[in-house]
């Protein structure tokens, strides 16, 4: 079984490229491949794949998952462990390779012309004890969505710190409410409790001067003055300028707020960006992009690393025909037209340079200086451990923001669980 498609599917060098160098199978293989899903990946998927399907006579199936990567996460660890053969691939968050390598192929000697046309600190996130474990096949950072029509309208400058930030989006609250729009709020992002959690409130931590939760060298640093003041201004804007239920928001309940035009800022990964352009959009051409904020001048923007791989199970039936799909999704030719329709960020240096993405999404030639302030998750000093760093990090989050406690108290008690949870060492 294999997704509809409408439209012709090009059968590239490319993919002839890869399929001639892994072989050309005798039967042809149904391939399951797991992934989360946003926006309209779902369809897009059908289109990207079809090339692939067509130049190697096997089809694919993807079973989607919930959005939420955190609930993802649980669900491959069970699927992993329990030696699961029934799904080929698995489309991995970029922080999760040091806890999943083992149930992975090493993709190193079958990727070697491939792997060094990519971001080498992005090949290097993916590799575990010298074994390349996924390919990556896009990577994120978020950036500030602000309305641009509405800025102008009220006399607004682009926010460049989370103090002007708060003012400039009250201002256009103000404004809109007063006109009619009852519904309009100046700030959506995400507050859930969920590993988008984890990454919103890094770039608020950092950005404030706060660290990165546990740096490098395995050090716990989240408990300080200036990230208590982090989580206090962003308190400030919960039934202010945001919405009391942007507590339970993901990704796409933010996109859903600014795409039906009710929203002055989002804060949201280069997915929405494509998606905020569409023909049913509310703000198509009416919105811009920038870095985050910064929590006062002198400090600097932080934007949390995101990214997605494709590694390929070792209880895979299919193993050749998976991998020859894993290659095909980390090459140019995939990423380039995944980049086009979904607004993704590519690994693939030389595509910054396209003419044909540049013309199709100019936003991605410009968010190299989103890149630019790119902060990773403390993922690799906290080893596999990191998801538990993680779920306590949000819980702390979430509850100074619910106003369970204060800042302060609620970090304190963060870092004697970090403790707790070190040990001797990660």
């Amino acid at each position: 079984m294999s997704f509809g498609f409408k439209g012709r599917a090009l059968r590239s060098a490319a993919v002839l490229a890869i399929v001639g160098a892994l072989g050309t199978p005798a039967m042809a293989d149904e391939i399951f491949y797991v992934s989360g899903a946003v926006g309209n990946a779902v369809e897009n998927f059908a289109n990207l794949v079809k090339p692939w399907e067509e130049a190697t006579g096997h089809k694919v199936t993807m079973v989607p998952m919930p959005a939420s990567t955190t609930d993802q996460f649980g669900q491959y660890r069970l699927w992993l462990a329990a030696g699961a053969a029934d799904i080929d691939l698995y489309q991995t968050d970029v922080i999760w390779a040091p806890q999943l390598a083992d149930h992975f192929l090493d993709l190193t000697e079958v990727a070697k012309d491939l792997a060094p046309t990519h971001f080498p600190s992005i090949i290097q996130s993916q590799t575990v004890n010298g074994k390349l474990v996924a390919l990556p096949i896009f990577t994120d950072a978020p950036a500030l969505y602000y309305r641009k029509d509405l800025l102008e309208k009220y006399g607004v400058a682009v926010p460049k710190t989370w103090a002007e930030l708060t003012v400039a989006a009250q201002a256009v609250q103000d404004g809109e409410r007063a006109a009619g729009k009852g519904d309009f709020w100046g700030f959506v992002w995400q507050g859930n409790a969920y590993e988008g959690l984890t990454c919103n409130a890094l770039e608020w931590i950092k950005s404030f001067g706060g660290g990165q939760i546990v740096e490098a060298d395995g050090s716990i640093s989240v408990n300080n003055p200036k990230a208590a003041a982090a989580l206090d201004t962003v308190k400030g804007w919960v039934g202010t300028i945001s919405p009391e239920g942007v507590l339970a928001y993901q990704e796409e309940e933010a996109r859903g707020v600014w795409q039906t035009g009710n929203a002055a800022f989002m804060r949201n990964w280069p997915y929405a960006y494509g998606l905020g352009n569409g023909a049913d959009s509310a703000v198509k051409d009416l919105f811009g992009v920038t870095t985050l904020p910064v929590g006062a001048e002198g400090d600097t923007s932080a934007a949390t690393l995101g990214g997605w791989n494709v590694a390929v199970s070792k209880y895979s039936k299919h193993p050749d025909a998976a991998i020859s799909l894993a290659m095909y999704l980390a090459g140019p030719e995939a990423q380039k037209q995944r980049a086009i329709a979904e607004s993704n960020l590519p690994t693939i240096v030389a595509l910054y340079d396209d003419a044909d993405i540049a013309a199709a999404q100019p936003i991605i030639p410009q968010w190299k200086d989103v890149f630019l302030n790119a902060v990773p998750r403390p993922s690799a000093p906290t080893l596999g451990k990191y998801n538990e760093v993680s779920s306590k990090f949000w819980s702390a989050v979430h509850a100074t923001l619910s106003g369970d406690g204060t800042a302060a108290d609620n970090l304190a008690g963060l870092e004697a669980d970090l403790t707790e949870l070190k040990g001797d060492a990660w």
